[in-house]
């Protein structure tokens, strides 16, 4: 019996235990939570309908008990058979768009002294190429692979000061912090919204197709324009669209999806970006569309079930909630939920940080060995080292 499972079977005994902290910042606003009234650790499974009945049941009791207005905040893991993170805080805040903070002030993180890569480079490049030819064998369009950096610091670095610094670096993304079940702070800033919805209405932002950026202002347009014209970036986003597409039109009243993908820029990298926006034929919950679409062929690949098989071979660890999905939901079923990319795990003196890319048939070993490593550079900016490709 894990952490997670020990402690959850207590219901709402559970806060003696387990008082967690969370934070969500997005561009529509955030949350603020703390406090465990209930823990949801059902594992979403492929329709979701399981966590959500765990979530309509914990709505329930916190009620009854008097909590106004409940919402459920955390995160669901990749692999969706696996236990959630979820939990109705006793305390939440709903907040209005705000600037992040312009000065970040704590202790260094101190120096990295170790650091154990999984796989190495020769490792990522060989699953890389192995990868490649399942793909051109046809079995698989698009596959996700990942990879882990495990530092150990010489003193444990701050994770409320990290979160800082990072939404400071990375204003645009959408920034989270969780206090993990089994020990740890999540933070991040992804890029990526998977879905925001309000009543039948909802939107998504799917990204697939990067390229690092630039300092010369010139030499980054031309960056910029050269994704735009990508057949590999273009293909690889495609499916992401296309899978999407595929899943959401039969719920819909209407679906409107950007013809031509646009450029979203972050501090270090562009990606390739799809506007989605719809309107639900019969009432869902935010909650439940979310786990429906996780994890999009941006985070997995094409075929999903293929794809997990691939990843699950060549991938020398568990993802855990690397790749995840993270946000909230409220009893309407309004609800926000990010992609957790550009994200790493600080439990005392070791930090572990996660890059994944898609891989399609013209992908190149060593191009996708640099693109991790600029994918990572977000987090080890944050945490003050500036190595380009580790």
């Amino acid at each position: 019996m894990n952490a997670l499972t020990r402690i959850a079977r207590g219901g709402s005994q559970r806060s003696d235990i387990y008082a967690p902290t969370y934070r969500f910042y997005s561009p529509e606003g955030g949350v603020e939570a703390s406090g465990c009234f209930k823990a949801i650790d059902t594992p979403a499974g492929e329709d979701g309908q399981g966590v959500e009945r765990g979530v309509e049941a914990a709505f329930a009791e916190a009620k009854a008990a008097g909590l106004q207005q409940p919402i459920v905040v955390g995160v669901i893991p990749f692999d969706k058979q696996q236990p959630s993170s979820l939990f109705v805080p006793r305390h939440a805040s709903r907040l209005l768009p705000g600037a992040p903070p312009t000065t970040v002030y704590g202790f260094p993180c101190g120096k990295a002294r170790h650091c154990t890569e999984q796989p190495n480079q020769a490792g990522f490049k060989q699953a890389v190429g192995r990868a490649v030819e399942v793909l051109r064998g046809g079995q698989v369009s698009k596959v996700v692979l990942s990879r882990l950096l495990q530092l150990e610091f010489d003193i444990a670095p701050c994770a409320a000061t990290v979160f800082q610094g990072l939404r400071q670096q990375n204003p645009e993304a959408y920034h989270f912090s969780m206090d993990l079940p089994a020990g740890g702070v999540l933070i991040g800033a992804s890029p990526e919204l998977l879905l925001r919805q309000q009543g039948r209405h909802f939107t998504s932002n799917p990204l697939a197709g990067s390229a690092k950026r630039l300092l010369d202002p010139a030499a980054d347009d031309l960056v910029a324009q050269a994704l735009l014209r990508s057949s590999k970036d273009l293909h690889e986003h495609r499916l992401v669209i296309e899978e999407l597409e595929r899943q959401l039109r039969p719920l819909c009243r209407s679906l409107n999806v950007a013809q031509e993908p646009s450029l979203l820029k972050t501090a270090r990298l562009w990606h390739l970006s799809t506007q989605i926006a719809g309107e639900l034929a019969t009432p869902a919950t935010a909650l439940s569309l979310a786990c429906r679409l996780h994890p999009t062929p941006a985070l997995c690949g094409f075929p999903t079930a293929a794809a997990k098989r691939l990843i699950a071979e060549l991938e020398p660890f568990d993802r855990g909630v690397f790749g995840g999905i993270v946000g909230w939901s409220d009893a309407d079923g309004n609800g926000e939920w990010a992609v957790v990319i550009r994200c790493g795990i600080v439990e005392h003196t070791r930090v572990s940080l996660f890059a994944g890319a898609g891989l399609v048939t013209a992908s190149c070993p060593e191009s996708e060995w640099l693109e991790t490593g600029n994918k990572l550079g977000t987090m080890l900016s944050a945490f003050g080292l500036e190595r380009e490709a580790l």
